[in-house]
């Protein structure tokens, strides 16, 4: 009985949380629902729910903690670009290899070429709609945990 009341206790405490991102990407403004000033009213196919990223050293995908927006210019074309996605932390020790820890600007690599701009990441706030993935509620919780003992005891 005190096994199936911990395995209760396991379900009920094991929140997972993702978030709700857009994911696109415009090349001289080539796809304006990306672009900025960025309107949600004609961006449904690109608003993934929840929003799911890679993470460092594991396969597959997983509910991602963060939206990221990349904006800059490219160095060798003086081609804008913006990209929009989702990303998770990798759980690494230093904030510099985690894209989701800290927004920053200045130089850096996109696809082997080199970029002038800004990587943003947010998880609370416009443009970032928190989601969570459904879970077991106090009532669930109680009324499963009421009806299993009710089964081991009598």
């Amino acid at each position: 009985m005190i096994k199936y009341l911990l395995f209760l206790n396991l379900l009920h405490n094991s929140n997972v949380y993702s978030i709700d991102c857009f994911k696109c990407v415009s090349i001289n403004s080539d796809y304006q629902p990306c672009e900025d000033p960025f309107h949600h009213n004609y961006t449904e196919d690109i608003y993934k729910s929840p929003c799911m990223g890679g993470k460092k050293g594991r396969d597959g995908l997983f509910p991602a903690t963060s939206c990221v927006k990349i904006a800059g210019i490219f160095d060798d074309t003086e081609d804008s670009i913006v990209v929009r996605g989702c990303a998770l932390d990798s759980g690494t020790l230093t904030t510099d290899t985690e894209i989701v820890r800290m927004s920053h600007c200045g130089r850096f690599y996109y696809k082997n070429r080199y970029v002038r701009g800004c990587v943003q990441s947010c998880n609370d706030a416009d443009g970032c709609n928190k989601g969570t993935i459904p879970q077991c509620g106090n009532l669930t919780f109680l009324l499963i945990s009421f009806i299993l003992i009710n089964l081991l005891v009598f």
